[in-house]
């Protein structure tokens, strides 16, 4: 080895890490200025990550999910008008009938929904909350089309046929299928938050549709207030505030009012 070849020992040993180094290696908290392990910074970063990602999961995509990955498919039958919960009851019973008796068609029928809705009425002037069928007339069955299992639906008392041709109906796309389906998210949403609100003694709030059986223009008769036992005529309604303003004739004039829904009746 000649001179210019000499291997500088010290300068190679100053390059290189200290013995350790890694194995010393600290983060520092921002906020605190305290060292923390750096495994355990990486965990907590990544267990707080996971907590806000499951706190933020979209209920409507996670159904979406679920929707594409269950068996059969979604058809729509027809029912008469109010026979909409007995049809989804006699189905149901005769799907299981069919699948303990070990007949045909009763094991391809997987689910049977109508889609229900809570709102707001105001019937001579008393507010209420009612669930109601969302689609009248209408009944979601979620199945494998075959003979046996069209025959089984179609014969079902108060079931008058399926939408579509009738004997060899279309399933709903896959869009159409989640629209129609929604209410059930919406519903199972409601009964979390208000189950989390009961655990915080708080009262479940969400917004819901007033249905209110008044006009305007309409003469109403009032109740309640001042004007007790006056008609008036309904000049303008106000759902979100529960109020309504009344033209009232008070010395041959024509007053607006405002009152509420509890305060007015029906001539």
């Amino acid at each position: 080895m000649s001179e210019n070849d000499e291997i500088n020992v010290d300068a190679v040993e100053e390059s290189l890490p200290e013995a350790g180094a890694a194995e010393d290696s600290v983060v520092v908290d921002p906020e605190t200025g305290e060292i923390v392990d750096e495994v355990e910074a990486a965990d907590a970063t990544a267990d707080a990550d996971t907590a806000e990602a499951e706190q933020e999961k979209d209920p409507y995509e996670e159904f979406r999910k679920d929707l594409r990955r269950q068996l059969g498919k979604w058809y729509v039958i027809h029912s008469y008008a109010g026979y909409e919960k007995r049809v989804k009851e006699n189905l149901e019973r005769r799907r299981d009938n069919a699948v303990r008796e070990g007949e045909a068609g009763g094991e391809d029928i997987f689910q049977v929904e109508v889609p229900m809705e809570e709102v707001r009425e105001i019937k001579n002037g008393q507010p209420k909350y009612v669930k109601r069928v969302r689609i009248p007339g209408y009944v979601l069955v979620r199945m494998n089309l075959n003979e046996d299992s069209w025959s089984l639906v179609r014969h079902t008392p108060a079931v008058t046929g399926f939408v579509g041709n009738a004997h060899n109906p279309s399933p709903l796309r896959f869009e159409e299928a989640f629209e129609m389906l929604k209410p059930l998210v919406d519903a199972q949403v409601a009964a979390e938050t208000a189950t989390e609100q009961a655990k915080t003694k708080g009262k479940a709030k969400k917004a819901i549709p007033t249905v209110i059986d008044y006009e305007i223009g309409e003469t109403i008769q009032i109740k309640d207030g001042s004007f007790a036992g006056l008609p008036g005529t309904l000049s303008e309604i106000k759902p979100e505030s529960g109020k309504l303003i009344v033209l009232v004739s008070l010395f041959e004039r024509e007053t607006p009012v405002e009152l509420s829904f509890d305060q007015v009746g029906k001539l």
